[in-house]
């Protein structure tokens, strides 16, 4: 009988499980919306004044995100395998964005390369008063 592999998920990992980050603030500029939307090739003018719908993705939880990366782990490959979000209300120049979110779910699958390990990210944003504008779920692989 084979012994069971070790598990890929550390307690490193386990203990970021469901802890909030953030939040952090991010001031909504015309210029801004227009890199973003000149760098995904929409060349629509509405996108000077409301934000694309991918933007987002484009407004980071910066100290969650380093420790997704750097967390140890024996898995050093990573892909991003998905973004959902879920739209209350557009983003528009001026907005104030607060973003917090947290690892959400962790789970250890075996595929044609071997282990890989799913996580997945909760992220709420929400304008200058308090309302939430957008939630993400946004899913990383490990491999």
């Amino acid at each position: 009988m084979k012994l069971a592999e070790a598990s890929v998920i550390t307690d490193e990992l386990k203990n970021l499980l469901n802890v909030e980050f953030g939040p952090e603030v991010y001031e909504v500029e015309k210029g801004m919306l227009k890199k973003f939307a000149d760098a995904v090739g929409d060349p629509n003018p509405l996108w000077r004044k409301v934000a694309p719908p991918t933007f987002a993705t484009a407004l980071r939880l910066d100290e969650l995100t380093q420790k997704m990366w750097t967390v140890k782990c024996p898995l050093t490959r990573f892909l991003n395998a998905g973004n959902e979000l879920e739209y209350y209300q557009p983003i528009k120049v001026d907005d104030v964005i607060s973003v917090t979110g947290k690892l959400a779910d962790i789970r250890e699958r075996e595929g044609k390369m071997g282990k890989m390990l799913f996580m997945t990210l909760e992220l709420t944003y929400k304008n200058q008063k308090g309302e939430t504008v957008i939630k993400g779920r946004n899913t990383i692989i490990r491999y």
